[in-house]
């Protein structure tokens, strides 16, 4: 039997590009479509323009670069990371710029798609928020808390939670919301009363909160990510240390911005709360933006638990997870210059004995 040598890889994948970007899509589309259930006709605009400007980006640049990148479904998955990252009410040129921002500077000013150096999405939601603070913190409930009131404008839970603990107030998250003006889901209060668990964290972990489009729902944002962890698209090595690094954090030092000792933080709520799922499981876990070795994974996902509870706990913005991502961004070449994998049949030469030869 003839045989032929030939030059690697000699094992190959059937996991393309354009059929990745496809898993990501579908793993995104429950939390996206909750969002568009909770928040009405706004948000599916918000979402519908968020990527057609993405898309049409990409097409305006690949007809200049005379590149044919459309097809590959990745300006589609920022596109709709922009949108679910986007409040529902926000003005319709926020999301355009973002978008824009995001696949003309981030992704093609360094040379399209497997070399931007930062995650396309995160840059241009970090971009817009600097440039329209305002807006980009204004949110609405989900028209079914406030029945039969269509929409009322309100706070997140985690800007009210900072904003009391920056105003001196003590006690437990929940204490906090309790006293302040975030309603309880009707769903969230029979619950609790029903089985005790408070009925905010049932909320955040259902839904039934204000918030971004994409990010409201933890239970839709966890079962796309274990879909995706299933499909072989990610591993679970970024999002559970990026989630337990920042709620072991949040247990040991979160009591501290309210005048409490060690172990007394709030661990559930902040963790279901604001973009921390959002962002572990579908933006950190970037392939071109994260590291290639799972101890370099690791090292990024902790980097990224560690920023997101200092942003958060101690930092003037109630939320840090798309700063967080974005500095680890920046050092995950680092990371990966000095955690290298070993290499294929390497073998370490011993060291040589005190007056003798090596063997």
């Amino acid at each position: 039997m003839m045989k032929s040598v030939t030059v690697s890889p000699h094992v190959h994948s059937s996991l393309s590009t354009d059929k990745a970007m496809l898993y990501v899509i579908i793993a995104l589309l429950p939390s996206a479509l909750w969002g568009v259930f909770a928040f009405g006709l706004r948000a599916l605009i918000v979402l519908l323009v968020s990527i057609v400007s993405a898309v049409l980006t990409e097409y305006l640049l690949g007809k200049v670069s005379k590149e044919n990148t459309i097809k590959d479904y990745s300006a589609i998955v920022t596109g709709l990371l922009v949108g679910m990252n986007m409040s529902p009410i926000i003005p319709l040129y926020i999301p355009v710029i973002a978008s824009v921002f995001a696949i003309a500077v981030v992704k093609w000013t360094f040379g399209g798609l497997g070399c931007n150096w930062m995650n396309p999405a995160l840059a241009g939601r970090v971009f817009v928020f600097f440039s329209f603070s305002s807006k980009m913190s204004t949110f609405v409930n989900p028209w079914y808390v406030y029945k039969p009131i269509d929409s009322v404008s309100s706070a997140t839970m985690l800007s009210t939670i900072k904003t009391a603990v920056q105003g001196g107030a003590s006690g437990a998250n929940v204490d906090i919301l309790s006293s302040a003006s975030i309603a309880m889901s009707h769903f969230g209060s029979n619950v609790e009363n029903a089985t005790g668990i408070n009925g905010y964290v049932v909320d955040a972990f259902f839904g039934n909160i204000a918030g971004c489009i994409g990010e409201v729902s933890a239970l839709l944002l966890l079962v796309g990510g274990i879909f995706l962890i299933a499909k072989h698209i990610i591993t679970w090595h970024i999002p559970v240390v990026f989630i337990g690094s920042f709620a072991v954090l949040s247990w040991i030092f979160g009591g501290l911005p309210k005048g409490l000792g060690l172990f007394s933080g709030e661990v559930v709520l902040p963790v279901l709360t604001g973009g921390l799922m959002l962002g572990a499981f579908f933006m950190a876990t970037d392939w071109v933006t994260s590291p290639t070795t799972k101890k370099g994974e690791i090292i990024y996902a902790f980097g990224c638990g560690f920023f997101t509870f200092l942003l958060r706990y101690f930092a003037s913005l109630p939320e840090g997870v798309s700063i967080a991502i974005l500095l680890m961004n920046i050092v995950a070449p680092t990371i990966d210059r000095y955690i290298k994998p070993k290499k294929f049949g390497y073998v370490k030469p011993e060291k040589k004995k005190k007056g003798g030869e090596s063997k």
